[in-house]
């Protein structure tokens, strides 16, 4: 898996989102992204809500680059109150088809990234 996972990086497919404090990595996600398309694959956290934060990251990233969706593969309680649903399976198979298509712009993170999601503006 660790090979496969940095393979995927390397050809610029598999992406982290991380929470640092001080200079330290506190938590975080790793994901891959195909198109407009973001699969989230993991979180850890070794302080509270440092995941969460990683994942608001990731959602500011995908507002500011127009990302259509992310598969969470999970359905848990705390995602949902997130605004995540369970498609069918015919729907997931249909948005990756749809997005796959879809070049996304390079993967670096702005500051000016929090401000929409902070301002729930929404985007043109």
């Amino acid at each position: 898996m660790i090979s496969a996972y940095e393979a995927l990086h390397v050809a610029g497919f598999a992406h982290s989102i991380e929470t640092w404090i001080e200079g330290h990595l506190v938590g975080g996600l790793y994901c891959v992204a195909f198109g407009h398309a973001v699969f989230g694959e993991s979180m850890f956290a070794q302080q509270s809500n440092a995941s969460k934060i990683a994942l608001a990251g990731l959602v500011a990233f995908a507002r500011a680059h127009k990302v259509e969706w992310i598969d969470c593969q999970q359905n848990t309680k705390h995602l949902a109150s997130l605004g995540a649903k369970e498609i069918p399976r015919s729907d997931f198979l249909q948005k990756i088809r749809e997005t796959n298509s879809k070049p996304l712009d390079a993967w670096c993170f702005e500051p000016s990234y929090w401000d929409l999601l902070l301002s729930k503006k929404e985007l043109p």
